[in-house]
């Protein structure tokens, strides 16, 4: 009821303006007839007839009021901007008004009409003709204000005429964020179909729509069709300057990450335009299903993912472990809200611990206390300009403090213990990959050392950026993108391999159930991807364009700022060419050989006696002999330095 009432008064603005005065003087003819009718009901206490005496008295009233309106400008007025000022406007056209039909009904008088209707009338013609103005302006002031402010409004389609785009359109129904004009689908039985009062088109209508009612969004509501499709669509919209949105998955309603408006960025699958592999259900479950699992840097964006993929595969206790305490407190009560919903998960205990490995005694004392079959290591410091700037920290957290982990892993009779590496670690060029190289050659030979019966198994997994992560080029380029550019880019030719959080995740739990003890495994994460094309294509799906040379009035512009200190152009996945399938294709093992603990451990007590003396020279040069390939950068400034520099400079 409530729609047709709207459509009424959308139509009722659309009529020319010679419609709207015509009416408005019929209008005013009616409560001419009216008042005097009611008038005479007033005065003789019944009803009269509309004849005779009664008609004259009507017809006199409206060949008074009418002239008189049109000259005191009642009809040039817009009703629906009616004011105060309107209604001083109508009270001296209808004194006026008064005194003259005063003057015909009750000093000349008319035989058979009382002289009082000459007094009664005018007083309730002022209140009715006011009323009818005050009407006007309440029932089609707001719509048409409504209608401006929509007209302002970005309008979008929603790509999907299924249950999840009609959803959509409903809860964007009354949305001063996006204004909805139809749908797209593929299904060429819907086109032209209303559906939530909105038109169903095909695709190939798109370029028009976009020309015609100037569109700004395409909203993808399409969570059933597969990838391929997806990213067939997602490449088309991307021919066009049209933004793209798309509606959040199940997954994060329930975790709660979507906020008031129902539709988002692209997922960034979208954005790495390849098919994610689908886990296997018993490598994923073989180390946790009913066991405790212990997971470090909990908080963080790999390890915050390892624990909601941990909890699907229903664990008996998921131990939290973070130094951050806001990152503990955010992945607790984020995992609590999961545990809530689901039932199967329901019996999961979640233990959150503030702990830093540093503290070797601790650590193990938390170990015992626990007993965690299996500890996933995710833990590190990766940003490479701030390690390489504070060299000894980044040193002690990714070497000294995985070290302290796996001894009291082996103390405490750990069954699986995995560390997340990275392909920075690969031939490193910087602190950061340097550091995590040695912790990879310092866990196997410490692992080598104390294998035997019932000892733990060491898998190391080794993968290159994911997408989405804190410190990522994704959030970065986003956030520069809606600051109108520029984005800055470090190298025109810079590539990365890139991989979602959730695969990567699923992909180190099961590269963990995978081989012997004391492999490291390799994720296949396809072909690298060119920096600048990634920012390119979330440029052109933000519905805009990259301003250079060849496009001057583009919007977006990308400037090269040159790479940053330890940085380097193209990333590697592989120490050795000597890799080997395992049962996942996703998943490689590379055969890497182990440096006896017996000629590492003396390098490793003087690298711990240097980062307590806070001796960053003598930490790189231990950091160049024990990692091959590695030569600290002579154009970086560490923290101890620049200090140093400072107190060489003072007068005291």
């Amino acid at each position: 009821m409530a729609y047709k009432f709207n459509s009424l008064y959308s139509i009722s603005l659309d009529l020319p303006r010679s419609v709207k005065r015509l009416v408005a003087v019929l209008l005013d003819v009616c409560l001419c007839i009216v008042t005097v009718w009611l008038a005479f009901y007033l005065r003789l206490n019944e009803f009269v007839f509309l004849s005779g005496d009664l008609f004259l008295a009507a017809l006199i009233s409206v060949l008074i009021a009418v002239p008189i309106f049109i000259i005191f400008g009642l009809y040039r007025a817009v009703f629906r901007y009616s004011n105060i000022s309107t209604v001083y406007v109508v009270s001296r056209a209808i004194g006026i008004y008064g005194m003259l039909y005063a003057v015909a009904i009750t000093l000349f008088g008319i035989p058979g009409v009382p002289r009082t209707i000459g007094l009664i009338q005018p007083l309730l013609l002022f209140f009715a003709v006011a009323l009818s103005r005050a009407a006007v302006q309440f029932l089609l002031g707001d719509l048409y204000l409504s209608r401006v402010q929509r007209a302002l409004i970005p309008k979008a389609l929603i790509y999907g005429a299924g249950s999840s785009g009609r959803q959509l359109a409903v809860s964007l129904n009354n949305s001063f964020d996006v204004q909805i004009i139809g749908f797209l689908d593929d299904n060429k039985a819907l086109h032209k179909q209303i559906i939530e009062g909105n038109t169903v088109f095909s695709p190939t209508e798109l370029p028009a729509l976009i020309k015609s009612k100037e569109v700004s969004f395409v909203l993808l509501a399409m969570n059933s069709v597969n990838r391929r499709r997806r990213n067939e669509i997602i490449k088309i919209m991307g021919q066009y300057k049209v933004a793209v949105r798309t509606v959040p998955s199940l997954a994060d309603i329930t975790r709660g990450t979507v906020g008031e408006i129902p539709y988002r960025e692209l997922d960034l699958e979208d954005l790495l335009g390849r098919e994610p592999v689908s886990p296997n259900s018993f490598l994923l479950s073989k180390n946790i299903e009913k066991k405790t699992v212990l997971v470090t840097g909990a908080g963080g964006s790999i390890g915050g993912e390892l624990c909601r993929q941990i909890i699907k595969q229903q664990c008996k206790k998921l131990i939290l472990v973070e130094f951050n305490e806001f990152s503990l407190y955010r992945i607790h009560a984020e995992l609590g809200k999961i545990i809530e919903v689901f039932p199967e998960v329901r019996d999961i205990e979640l233990v959150p611990v503030l702990l830093s490995l540093h503290e070797k005694h601790r650590v193990s004392h938390i170990l015992n206390i626990w007993k965690p079959d299996t500890i996933y290591h995710a833990a590190a410091y990766k940003h490479v300009p701030l390690v390489e700037f504070n060299v000894g920290v980044g040193v002690s957290n990714n070497v000294i403090a995985s070290l302290n982990l796996a001894e009291a892993a082996i103390e405490n009779g750990v069954s699986n213990f995995v560390m997340i590496s990275t392909d920075k670690a690969v031939r490193p060029t910087n602190v950061m990959g340097a550091s995590k190289r040695l912790a990879e050659i310092s866990l196997r030979s410490f692992f080598d050392h104390h294998a035997g019966k019932g000892s733990a198994r060491l898998s190391i997994v080794r993968f290159g950026n994911v997408l989405d992560s804190s410190g990522s080029v994704i959030p970065k380029f986003r956030d520069q993108i809606q600051d109108g550019g520029p984005i800055t880019l470090t190298h025109p030719d810079i590539t990365r391999y890139f991989m979602t959080i959730p695969e990567a995740a699923q992909l180190v739990i099961q590269a963990d159930s995978l081989g012997e003890s004391n492999s490291v495994f390799v994720l296949d994460m396809g072909a690298p991807v060119k920096i600048a094309e990634l920012a390119a294509r979330m440029v052109e799906l933000s519905g805009l364009s990259i301003k250079d040379a060849s496009n001057p009035k583009g919007n977006i512009e990308i400037h090269v700022v040159g790479l940053r200190p330890g940085e380097k152009l193209f990333e590697e996945l592989l120490v050795s060419e000597n890799v080997q399938p395992t049962k996942h294709t996703k998943i490689q093992m590379e055969s890497d050989p182990i440096l006896g603990w017996s000629s590492l451990s003396p390098e490793l007590k003087k690298l711990k006696k240097c980062l307590l003396g806070h001796d960053d020279n003598q930490i790189l040069e231990i950091l160049a002999k024990l990692v091959v390939n590695y030569s600290p950068s002579s154009s970086v400034k560490t923290f101890v330095q620049l200090n140093i520099a400072k107190h060489n400079k003072s007068p005291n």
